[in-house]
């Protein structure tokens, strides 16, 4: 199938922005997670998780031109929020937000890579095909 590993990368990051969401409304609803929660926490994990699972899992699936600003830039996000977490906010972080953010991290880390491989299968697609035309015009 074409484009397999697109439509992996989408998937992947439509899930793992639904899995921000769950965790951020169960927190912003009033669920007790057992833990200090900084308030922001919640926030970020809603507003990123939305994002990611109806805007840039929408660019990845679609190919668009800026699907891989989007996926560098949520990555960044999520990698500037685990510094401050680790930093700012390392005496009172919940165990389960570092781990949830380095599961987040991990996870762009693979959908980039699948997207990378897509993009090296795509331009090497691209040479076959325009290779006998590029021939064509040598013999010409």
């Amino acid at each position: 199938m074409r484009n397999m590993l697109t439509k992996i990368a989408a998937i992947l990051a439509f899930i793992i922005g639904g899995m921000a969401v769950v965790a951020g409304v169960q927190v912003l609803l009033g669920n007790d997670p057992g833990y200090y929660v900084i308030d922001w926490v919640p926030v970020y994990n809603y507003t990123a998780g939305i994002l990611t699972a109806v805007v840039t899992a929408t660019l990845i699936w679609r190919k668009s031109r800026l699907a891989w600003f989007a996926a560098i830039a949520t990555l960044s996000l999520h990698t500037l929020v685990m510094l401050l977490l680790l930093t700012v906010h390392r005496d009172v972080v919940a165990v389960d937000s570092i781990r949830a953010m380095t599961i987040r991290m991990l996870a762009w880390a693979i959908i980039m890579g699948l997207m990378y491989a897509q993009l090296r299968k795509d331009r090497a697609s691209q040479r076959l095909t325009d290779e006998p035309h590029h021939l064509a015009a040598i013999r010409r």
